[in-house]
């Protein structure tokens, strides 16, 4: 695959001032802007620039940002999945995850993570893919936001939705160990059925061994 990309935005106001959603990125565009110390969902802020900063070079990598002015306020990213998870097995070009969605407390209420999941899939090029998200409770704020994790977890449906990611059915242990979890997946249009094959089998990868070692 040739993991094409074309750069996409969306501008709006808000009481803040304005906000830019725009991608995908590559590092040096990136290298422009600062990153709100509030994005701490997943490590250290400056650690976590760096990484995105990794991402967007990768060949199939995108990072897609929310900026107020010359600050990141918000991010997603997309990225083939982690060698050691299920989803890596059979190294599925036309596969990839969405491994990290944030954005920082100040502006949420404005659909902002809604709004990056649109622009992501503004590019056409998004139709030849399998995208993935793994959602693991325990990655949730639900101190930030006040939410139980139910009420949590449409909020997140509700989002998801708005890039086409919809929940699917899986065996993998991590998201079986809590019914609150859940695999969220996008079928692009031009994936090919042999490739949803290969990842329906993914899907139920404990069962598909289970049947093999009979």
């Amino acid at each position: 695959m040739n993991h094409e990309k074309t750069y996409h935005y969306e501008a709006f106001d808000t009481e803040h001032g304005p906000v830019i959603v725009e991608g995908p990125l590559p590092s040096e565009d990136l290298e422009k802007y600062t990153f709100h110390e509030g994005l701490t969902a997943f490590r250290p802020p400056e650690k976590q620039f760096e990484a995105i900063k990794g991402i967007a070079d990768f060949e199939e990598g995108r990072i897609i940002i929310a900026r107020h002015n010359e600050e990141i306020i918000g991010y997603v990213t997309y990225l083939h999945p982690d060698p050691l998870e299920r989803w890596s097995e059979g190294s599925m070009e036309d596969l990839i995850e969405l491994g990290a969605i944030e954005v920082i407390p100040k502006f949420r209420g404005y659909r902002i993570g809604s709004r990056l999941l649109r622009v992501s899939m503004m590019d056409e090029y998004m139709e030849n893919y399998i995208i993935i998200s793994t959602e693991y409770y325990w990655h949730w704020d639900l101190k930030g936001t006040g939410l139980n994790i139910w009420d949590y977890r449409k909020v997140m449906e509700k989002m998801m939705a708005a890039g086409g990611l919809t929940p699917s059915p899986t065996d993998d242990p991590e998201i079986i160990s809590h019914p609150a979890n859940c695999l969220m997946v996008k079928i692009g249009r031009h994936v090919s059925d042999s490739s949803v094959e290969q990842f329906d089998k993914l899907r139920f990868l404990t069962r598909h061994q289970y049947r093999t070692r009979r």
